[in-house]
């Protein structure tokens, strides 16, 4: 029956641990508190990237881009890939960018689940040694 039970718990212990960055994303900003959106996160062609699945403000659904830099200028922000070409470094996601779709800019990005909590995902803009962090919530929807 021991074993039974360690087998049991070693089983769980490494689900917990092998949660990965993958899947949909409640954002969350970082100086109001306001849930904005729903951000899927995936993998395509060994890059890791997120597009906007839903937003939570009705008189937002329907905006385009405006200014969004590139290939992105005036496309529907529902849709949005606004993270893009992250690669896995240890148990972070980096060498990517991630958009910010309301004022068009653009900051290299990295991705890690929070130590304390793996349904937490610490997002990091950064340009040069600034930075800004935000973190965003699981959702199973």
């Amino acid at each position: 029956m021991n074993k039974f039970l360690i087998v049991i718990a070693l089983l769980l212990s490494q689900s917990i641990c092998s949660q990965t960055i993958f899947g949909k994303w409640k954002t969350v900003d970082d100086e109001t508190g306001e849930e904005k959106s729903i951000v899927e996160i995936y993998q395509e062609n060994g890059k890791v990237y997120g597009k906007i699945i839903e937003i939570f403000d009705a008189t937002k659904r329907d905006l385009p881009c405006k200014f969004c830099p590139g290939e992105d200028f005036n496309k529907p922000v529902l849709g949005l890939k606004i993270i893009k070409d992250m690669e896995k470094s240890g148990d972070v996601y980096k060498k990517g960018t991630v958009t910010n779709p309301e004022n068009g800019k653009v900051y290299d990005c990295r991705l890690k689940l929070d130590d304390d909590n793996p349904n937490r995902l610490q997002l990091r803009g950064y340009i040069a040694f600034f930075y800004r962090t935000q973190y965003w919530i699981r959702t199973g929807l």
